[in-house]
């Protein structure tokens, strides 16, 4: 076994030190309010700050055919006031407490954020808790903001051709999976939309029972959970819908999309299926799989000079112009491992496709070094501790891991199981996932592009 270098040792050595004392901190606090709300408190008194966030277990993925981007449009809406407050009032109000706000959908969950002066924080949990139980507003305010969102997906989407490529490979590997929707929709259901289907999405999900309060900074939980009971434990609790499962059949053979637009370059992006991260349980054969195909993305395009860097896209004749990799290991349905590139000049889409398999196959059969190992590992350890400087993203962090039913102390967990990933998991990985049959390919071909076309901008009232 080759010796790793001293700096690199040493950094494992500070690194893990520091996650350690990360740990020593006060931890993370679960509690359930009367009406069955769950409320997360993560106390850090380094700064005199709070985050505030309302998450909702519901995302893109519990619409339904004809409703795409519903979810989207009604976390809009819920900007657009209350029986108290009138559009716009609620940010109003936020910055003037100090702090800054705003909100996210995707496929999992939608969440509600604000960031302000921790004496701040029972103002901010009575104006969420009010507008959660009681959003309300006009069938006009609907219609200006539908637009809003409309504009953003021709922004965001119809005019990236990459972006149009990934929305139609999603659909193309998805058959019976919610994941094949866009988050954003389709045009045509933004089109027909009604006000009356954001409303009744509203009713159906946004209830206690499938809402999380989470609380980071400088707090003391025992008295965030009095104004929680406060502020929240009132609203009154309604049962939630049945979540029926909606299983990915096995997939039979490749696939692939071809798609035209205006670009200046090819682009190539190969999608196979894998495994999830299910429980974060040690020795369940899933997370095991799900953890070393992490490390293989890592290895193979975790940092300047990984493996596809130096194989594709450096020395006197490069395949391609870029090359990458990446694996969005957890969440509430099935998960892609990503290999795309786009051709150097002179090239083609089939000869990064040649290279990229050609990395991977490399990996199954020698497998991987000592040195790479203990590289991705040490920077896997360095996120989360520079994670921890961010009270925000300790925030995000419980928010996203209650939404998937993973533990308060699932990041630590994943610390551990990562360090165990053996050089042999890589390479089995390697040799279990990437055959044919788990592979959708997507190939934009380029259109000539009409130089005289503006770029747009971002819509008034975008707000992520």
């Amino acid at each position: 076994m080759k010796r790793l270098p001293h700096l690199l040792l040493a950094l494992w050595s500070v690194l893990s030190c520091g996650l350690a004392q990360a740990a020593d901190t006060t931890p993370a606090q679960q509690f359930t309010l009367r009406n069955g709300m769950t409320l997360i408190v993560q106390p850090d008194h380094r700064a005199p700050t709070a985050v505030h966030m309302l998450w909702v277990r519901v995302g893109a993925m519990d619409e339904v055919d004809g409703t795409t981007g519903v979810a989207h449009v009604l976390e809009h809406m819920l900007f657009k006031g209350t029986r108290r407050l009138k559009p716009g009032e609620f940010s109003r109000r936020v910055a003037a407490l100090g702090g800054r706000e705003n909100a996210f959908t995707n496929l999992d969950y939608t969440g509600y954020y604000q960031q302000i002066p921790a004496h701040r924080l029972p103002e901010v949990m009575q104006l969420e808790a009010d507008r959660f139980a009681n959003n309300r507003w006009s069938d006009e305010e609907f219609r200006k903001e539908l637009e809003v969102v409309k504009e953003e997906r021709r922004m965001r989407t119809e005019d990236k051709p990459r972006a149009q490529l990934m929305e139609a490979l999603n659909a193309t590997v998805f058959t019976a999976s919610p994941y094949r929707r866009p988050v954003v929709g389709w045009m045509s259901d933004l089109e027909s939309m009604k006000p009356q289907d954001a409303r009744d999405f509203y009713r159906r999900w946004y209830t206690p029972a499938n809402a999380a309060v989470v609380v980071a900074g400088d707090v003391n939980p025992q008295q965030v959970l009095k104004w929680a009971q406060q502020y929240y434990g009132g609203i009154p609790a309604r049962a939630l819908p049945e979540r029926k499962p909606r299983t990915e059949p096995a997939q039979q053979g490749q696939r692939r999309v071809e798609f035209k637009a205006p670009a200046e370059q090819d682009y190539l992006v190969m999608a196979y299926r894998a495994p999830s991260l299910q429980s974060v349980k040690a020795n369940a054969p899933d997370d095991q799989d799900a953890l070393a195909l992490v490390v293989l993305a890592a290895v193979l395009d975790g940092y300047p000079g990984a493996r596809l860097d130096r194989a594709l896209t450096r020395g006197t004749d490069p395949v391609a112009d870029g090359a990458g990799a990446s694996f969005g290991f957890s969440g509430r349905g099935p998960q892609l491992f990503i290999l795309d590139g786009v051709p150097a000049k002179g090239k083609t889409t089939a000869q990064v496709q040649a290279a990229l398999r050609e990395q991977v196959a490399l990996v199954a059969k020698e497998g991987v070094s000592q040195e790479e190992l203990q590289r991705v590992k040490t920077q896997w350890v360095a996120s989360e501790v520079y994670k921890l400087d961010s009270v925000f993203n300790q925030a995000r962090e419980l928010g996203s891991n209650w939404v998937e039913g993973l533990p308060l102390d699932a990041d630590a967990r994943l610390i551990e199981q990562l360090r165990a990933v053996t050089a042999e998991q890589v390479q089995a990985v390697a040799a279990k996932y990437f055959s044919d049959d788990q592979l959708t390919v997507g190939v934009l071909l380029p259109q000539p592009v009409d130089s005289a076309r503006k770029p747009r901008k971002a819509p008034a009232g975008a707000r992520h």
